[in-house]
């Protein structure tokens, strides 16, 4: 399978197939609970976030709400979660600034969203991907390892080379769900140490596997 179009095709094909309706595994019922999920989720499971946003939801159920907790209140419900001191000051921060420049709305562009606190590049992308449906790209360790181990992005060292090479190769209509299927593949198939390559339906366009089985011969 050696042209990258080729292996886009069939990349496209197997997960419509095999995963069609692919979304987040982080649980939300609105644009600013996804935002506090997504900010909470930085190396940290969404199992563990799933647990922890319930109580915040129920105690603060909207931006403007949240808008009125100091850091030590927001910190008191996240703190089983990694970097509770930074998140807890994000999540405040955040919060204050989506009811004074925004409206209390969550920003839909790119420029918007990384203007607050906590949300860089990728938060923004899973914010516009997932919640407004628009053809952007996020890429976290799992995108990022999935594309550059099948080979479907080149040479690529940063997350923003990834992520413009996806863009750039994937069909828009597709851009949205394709973060989720790298994004699962990597959590459930192409683990980081010892990938399930003996499960995977991707092995005929995944250079990984080729060059190992190469190796092995």
């Amino acid at each position: 399978m050696g042209s990258l179009e080729k292996k886009y095709q069939y990349l496209i094909e197997y997960f419509c197939k095999n995963n069609p309706d692919a979304s987040s595994e982080l649980l939300y019922d609105s644009p600013y609970q996804l935002l506090v999920a997504v900010v909470l989720s930085a190396q940290c499971t969404d199992k563990r976030v799933n647990r922890i946003t319930p109580n915040i939801f129920l105690k603060y159920p909207t931006v403007y709400d949240l808008a009125q907790a100091t850091e030590q209140d927001i910190f008191e419900l996240i703190k089983s979660c990694s970097y509770p001191n930074n998140k807890s000051k994000h999540l405040a921060g955040l919060s204050k600034k989506i009811v004074t420049d925004f409206n209390g709305e969550v920003p839909q562009t790119l420029e918007e969203l990384i203007q607050l606190p906590g949300v860089g590049r990728k938060t923004a992308n899973v914010i516009r991907s997932v919640v407004f449906n628009q053809p952007a790209m996020a890429v976290d360790t799992h995108v990022f390892r999935v594309s550059n181990r099948l080979g479907i992005v080149k040479h690529s060292k940063t997350p923003l080379e990834t992520e413009k090479q996806l863009i750039a190769k994937l069909p828009q209509e597709h851009i949205a769900v394709a973060h989720h299927w790298l994004i699962l593949h990597g959590r459930y198939v192409c683990l980081s140490r010892k990938p399930k390559c003996e499960n995977c339906g991707l092995q005929e366009i995944c250079d990984y596997y080729i060059n190992k089985n190469d190796s092995d011969h």
